[in-house]
């Protein structure tokens, strides 16, 4: 089997440093902030010239948590309830040949920092605090956007929210932009799909704090933020 290397270009840094809580596809929740920091090899000035022109990226990224040495040709999509197989290739699942991960993201601006150079602030993203980006490429509307194209098994969940109950005593220590950014997370019910326990308290970290809640009857209760 033939092998080729990648060079980890960047890392992108988010409120999420475990798997749990995080989105399930970029763009769900628009408000979550990244901010990409190029690796020293890469944080050259000229290597960004003109991306400020472009409203959206693609982002090329490793599952570095999901890094296996073997593959499956089937998963269990979560999307699914976890309870029947589908293809690998017909899936998002991160158990994949090789652990490639891909996110159209936000550009909000491009920053600069003595300790940084330059890097950049991003919108939307899916992505777990330091997963590092192999490769950044522009979205281009003509291209990559076709109105007319279908979602498969993945869209029969499409629409699909909880309301969100968040008691003020906790939500004022959030500032208002995190607070906002949290919600449309909770929103979009980030429990695993086969597991649906009323009683159940769940829990990830989340910029810093410890989220808890429960969902009941189509609602999600943050309980506790730690």
């Amino acid at each position: 089997m033939q092998v080729f290397e990648t060079k980890i270009i960047a890392r992108i840094h988010t409120d999420f440093p475990t798997k749990f809580g995080i989105p399930r596809q970029s763009g769900l929740a628009d408000e979550l902030i990244g901010e990409i920091v190029f690796e020293p090899e890469f944080r050259v000035k000229e290597s960004l010239r003109g991306i400020e022109g472009f409203s959206h990226l693609w982002l090329i990224w490793q599952f570095s948590e999901a890094v296996r040495d073997t593959w499956s040709p089937t998963v269990r999509p979560p999307r699914l309830g976890g309870n029947k197989r589908m293809g690998v290739f017909a899936t998002r699942s991160p158990f994949r040949p090789n652990a490639i991960g891909l996110s159209c993201v936000k550009l909000i601006s491009v920053e600069q920092s003595t300790e940084r150079g330059h890097y950049l602030r991003v919108a939307g993203a899916d992505l777990m605090d330091g997963t590092p980006i192999l490769d950044i490429k522009p979205y281009l509307p003509i291209a990559d956007c076709h109105p007319e194209a279908t979602s498969g098994f993945a869209g029969e969940r499409e629409g699909y929210s909880l309301e969100v109950e968040f008691p003020e005593e906790l939500a004022c220590r959030l500032s208002p932009e995190k607070l906002t950014a949290l919600k449309q997370v909770l929103s979009q019910d980030p429990r695993p799909a086969y597991q649906d326990d009323p009683d159940r308290i769940y829990g990830f970290e989340f910029s810093g704090h410890e989220v808890k809640f429960r969902v009941k009857d189509g609602r999600l209760y943050v309980i506790e933020l730690e």
